[in-house]
């Protein structure tokens, strides 16, 4: 009885050990903002970055269809996202 217990206890600490060193494939969660850059740069975009005095910064952006401005302030934190899609203005 003491050889099964020892057998069983040591089957369950093998099952813990392995299924918590499992490696975890989650995909990086991205804020809009930083969906519309990757978006932008996988576009081909020119961007145009500028830091103002107070410590707030704008990230402008931009391809033949598109125009993104982003506005951040000292913290880090967006302040205003203008996006203009030009495509349309063609027709």
């Amino acid at each position: 009885m003491k050889k099964v217990m020892f057998i069983m206890l040591t089957g369950i600490f093998l099952a813990v050990s392995v299924t918590s060193c499992r490696e975890k494939n989650e995909e990086p969660v991205l804020s809009e903002e930083e969906k519309l850059i990757d978006e932008m740069n996988r576009d081909g975009a020119d961007a145009k970055y500028k830091e103002y005095e107070d410590g707030s910064t704008k990230l402008k952006m931009e391809t033949d269809d598109k125009k993104v401005k982003i506005l951040t302030d000292e913290d880090g934190n967006t302040t205003k996202v203008k996006i203009k899609d030009t495509s349309d203005d063609n027709n």
